[in-house]
């Protein structure tokens, strides 16, 4: 292996410490707003920050085993893996979620004062410049290198930018106001928002386990392919596909005249598999050649049929 596929491995693992570095630094900065300000919507952002440093540990040794070739007990590879962190970082979302909801009770119940709500505030901004950045180039690396865990890492990352955003505007109105109320009110709010994005991101990273098949536009571009480069066959038809983490699955039926050699019908599934892997590089393929009397009527056309 030489170039991009060499290195993809090694990108992925030092994008996923990175996120463990990038989320210590960023929950350090987020308790210091809190010790410095009193602040319990500023405290709902560190005890995000501790979630995101528990899932990016989980999303580094998720990725380490999703790299694994297959093996004997794992002959499709352990790519899944990575939906299994995704799942545990959407579930401990949920739970901090709750965990803040506790305090703003609390808060709601006695409010109190800020403290030195400046300077807890550019600090807080800092954090969350720090963390736009990461969530940025996580999804799109993570999008590139079809990776769940990285994605899902960074769209965490993302939603708490947003969330922290919005803490940032509330405790600066309540400091400007003098209306503490606002503080635990906010800090609701917060979780309610987290609550929201736990709960897409499991539902999303279920879809995965369960191996729900390509989109629209990607099946049709696979059918297009196939299409483009099945000379000599006759009709192909019953596609399938599926992802799992990276990888993607595809197979079909290819039917070929009953006289043509197995020579013949292996040259042409070699050039569609070619051509399905420049669009689909991490890809298992599949094609189960027929003869002409398996043909379904659907000459050079694809599509399952019953």
């Amino acid at each position: 292996m030489t170039g991009e596929a060499a290195t993809k491995p090694t990108n992925i693992l030092k994008l996923a410490a990175g996120s463990i570095l990038v989320s210590l630094v960023v929950l350090g900065l987020k308790y210091l707003a809190y010790a410095l300000t009193g602040s319990v919507a500023l405290y709902s952002d560190a005890i995000e920050s501790i979630i995101n440093v528990v899932t990016a540990v989980a999303a580094f040794f998720a990725i380490r085993i999703s790299l694994r070739p297959a093996d004997a007990d794992h002959p499709y590879g352990h790519s899944k893996a990575e939906y299994f962190s995704a799942v545990l970082e959407g579930v401990l979302i949920l739970v901090a979620s709750l965990a803040i909801l506790r305090e703003a009770y609390g808060a709601f119940r006695d409010p109190h004062p800020l403290q030195a709500p400046a300077l807890g505030l550019a600090v807080s901004a800092g954090a969350s410049a720090l963390n736009g950045l990461w969530s940025w180039l996580l999804i799109r690396a993570g999008r590139q290198r079809r990776s769940p865990a990285l994605v899902a890492d960074g769209k965490h990352l993302l939603t708490d930018v947003y969330t922290s955003g919005g803490v940032i505007v509330g405790v600066l109105l309540v400091a400007l106001t003098g209306w503490e109320i606002l503080d635990p009110i906010l800090a609701a709010l917060v979780a309610l928002n987290i609550l929201w994005a736990g709960w897409h991101l499991i539902t999303e990273s279920v879809g995965g386990l369960m191996d729900t098949a390509l989109p629209p536009e990607d099946l049709a571009a696979v059918e297009a392919t196939i299409n483009a480069h099945m000379d000599g066959a006759l009709e192909a038809h019953d596609l399938r596909s599926r992802h799992a983490g990276r990888m993607t699955f595809i197979d079909f039926h290819l039917i070929v005249p009953g006289s043509m050699t197995v020579d013949a019908s292996h040259a042409i599934c070699d050039r569609i598999e070619a051509a399905l892997r420049v669009e689909h590089p991490d890809s298992v393929i599949s094609i189960h050649v027929e003869p002409e009397a398996k043909r379904k009527h659907g000459a050079m056309t694809i599509g399952s049929t019953t």
